[in-house]
């Protein structure tokens, strides 16, 4: 039998729908004394119990203390509350959680040292989590999917806890969640809570399937709705501090970032680039990202953007921060436009964007130079790609850069600044008229 084929970007993932059901979920209702495990979904398995929920992080357990009747009708369960549930080398590394019934008359075992009276999620930043695409596409987004139905009452309980992580997304949680975060290790209390959701759900790719969603009809605007709540005091303090720095932005010009990348994928000729779109009408603003750099600075260039240009990468990951009609050109270098487009492409195009795909020609790629232009590696990416992933992260990934042919790419700079001019002009006419 031949054997499937495997794209390397996707890894592990053969099998995997664009989204993995059209009903309501299993366990969303069940009955007190009660561990309920849905694992139908191929990127997540998640588990329900409800009645006397204790935490015990020394042994990774959850107790569920119930009668002799019930507890003979509940087995011991296993999960680990990450969202690549396909991907089993990274899964190997997700901490297990143990979620066992215990007899309710065994007092001993029975010590409360805090009684929380709303449910708890529990999840991992375990994993991929480090990186800017998974923090949002693993963790973020399906803890919105997950706690919305408790409209912010609910305890986030979080396994693998980093310190780093609540700093940089303790702002979108707090527009999740009244309570404060629980270290499952680190807090060797007891929890006790009524009821528990463990691990996320996940539709697809950055985004949020309405027909999917528990009691509601969210969509990916509507998680976007919580970054700009989350963000909006630290930026209003940004812009009182610059209130009294001059400034020469001409503020008429639609504004242009370009999300610059050092190392692998680098623009070369960003430069020129920065020039070209100057010349074509933009403000221009580079900004290069790196982990120490504040999130609410970043979502305060983008959410002031007409256009967001960036090569290939998790960085893409902060089209999320764009405001739905505005521009997103993705430069897709050589052997990646089946990731880019199902990564960023489709997602930008579902938040509302108007995405283009700025796909390069080999020319423009500087395997080009190093391979020349009768290596596979240039004529037919998809080969390489079918050997494996180590192959596409190594050349296509890791070993490539891009210089535009600026030529080329001044139509598509050109028909962003049309198209931003004319999306300005439809909404400054019905302010015009109402004033």
């Amino acid at each position: 039998m031949e054997e499937k084929k495997r794209d390397s970007f996707s890894r592990e993932t053969e099998g995997l729908s664009s989204y993995e059901q059209l009903t309501a979920p299993l366990c969303s209702e069940i009955s007190n004394g009660t561990i309920c495990c849905d694992r139908t979904g191929l990127r997540s398995d998640v588990c329900v119990m409800k009645g006397d929920i204790r935490t015990n992080s020394a042994s990774s357990s959850l107790f569920l203390f119930t009668s002799t009747k019930n507890n003979n009708n509940t087995k011991p369960e296993k999960i680990k509350p990450y969202t690549r549930k396909w991907e089993t080398s990274v899964m190997d590394t997700v901490q297990e959680l143990n979620l066992i019934t215990k007899d309710s008359n065994k007092s001993s075992d029975r010590v409360c040292d805090v009684y929380h009276d709303v449910p708890a999620v529990f999840f991992s930043t375990g994993g991929y989590t480090g990186n800017v695409y998974h923090e949002f596409n693993d963790g973020l987004i399906p803890l919105f999917i997950t706690s919305q139905r408790f409209n912010k009452k609910v305890v986030f309980v979080i396994v693998e806890y980093h310190d780093w992580w609540e700093m940089k997304y303790g702002n979108i949680v707090s527009q999740l969640s009244d309570y404060p975060l629980v270290d499952f290790s680190g807090d060797s209390r007891t929890h006790c809570f009524k009821e528990a959701t463990v691990g996320l759900r996940i539709h697809d790719e950055l985004t949020v399937n309405s027909t999917l969603m528990i009691n509601g009809n969210e969509t990916i605007v509507d998680f976007r709705n919580v970054l700009d709540r989350a963000y909006a005091p630290r930026i209003q303090s940004l812009v009182q501090e610059e209130a009294n720095e001059t400034t020469t932005v001409d503020f008429k010009k639609p504004k242009l970032v370009i999300l610059s990348r050092n190392g692998s994928r680098a623009i070369l000729n960003e430069d020129l680039l920065v020039k070209l779109a100057e010349e074509t009408g933009f403000n221009v603003e580079v900004l290069r990202p790196d982990k120490r750099t504040e999130m609410a600075k970043i979502y305060r260039s983008m959410n002031t953007s007409d256009v967001m240009i960036g090569v290939h990468g998790a960085a893409m990951t902060h089209f999320l921060f764009l405001k739905p009609k505005t521009v997103f050109i993705q430069i897709v270098p050589l052997g990646t436009d089946w990731a880019a487009e199902t990564y960023y492409g489709e997602p930008a195009k579902k938040l509302g964007l108007k995405y283009i795909g700025y796909k390069i020609t080999p020319k423009e790629s500087s395997l080009y130079d190093e391979y020349g232009k009768d290596d596979p590696i240039i004529r037919d990416p998809d080969s390489l790609n079918d050997k494996g992933w180590e192959y596409t992260k190594k050349i296509y990934l890791q070993g490539q850069n891009v210089k535009l042919d600026l030529r080329r790419f001044r139509e598509t700079l050109t028909r962003s600044y049309d198209f931003s001019i004319r999306r300005r002009f439809r909404e400054e006419v019905p302010r015009l008229l109402v004033t």
